[in-house]
């Protein structure tokens, strides 16, 4: 059933006048299937080599963007025995503006080879597996803190 059909509760027939035009058009073409096939064939090989190219350059794309995150990523390391700051990700309903998403400090009990880490709070039998990247080094009081009065005069 056509969409006409369907719409108008009609059979659709097109004039003659309008059904020769269509014959004399593709007479005029002279339409030849094997030129057409061979055609269409080449427009698909242009398409899947132009996918090919679009998966190569998204490739490159995203080892240079993957090399470009790895060079400013921060090596750090951590002995046993050393104090660290945990960055606590989960804070996330009221966080308040002004509190620090460090916790800790925590003491360093072991370092695994992978990256990760099993640090505890105050007794090592509390220790708790960590990742290496949520870590950073705890300085306790090792900067130096001068007092210094500055006296604003206008003359």
């Amino acid at each position: 059933m056509s969409p006409f059909q369907l719409v108008y509760y009609k059979a659709c027939h097109l004039p003659t006048e309008l059904e020769h035009k269509a014959y004399w058009a593709l007479k005029k073409l002279n339409f030849d299937m094997a030129a057409a096939g061979e055609k269409r064939m080449l427009q698909l090989n242009e398409l899947d080599e132009f996918r090919l190219q679009a998966y190569e350059s998204n490739k490159l794309y995203k080892e240079k963007v993957k090399r470009w995150h790895v060079k400013r990523l921060v090596h750090k390391t951590f002995v046993p025995g050393q104090q660290v700051l945990l960055f606590n990700s989960r804070l996330r309903l009221f966080p308040g503006k002004l509190k620090s998403r460090w916790l800790g400090p925590f003491f360093v009990k072991t370092v695994f080879p992978h990256g990760a880490l099993e640090i505890f709070d105050k007794h090592p039998g509390q220790a708790f597996k960590v990742n290496g990247q949520r870590l950073k080094h705890y300085y306790e009081d090792t900067v130096n803190r001068e007092v210094v009065n500055v006296v604003l005069a206008t003359t």
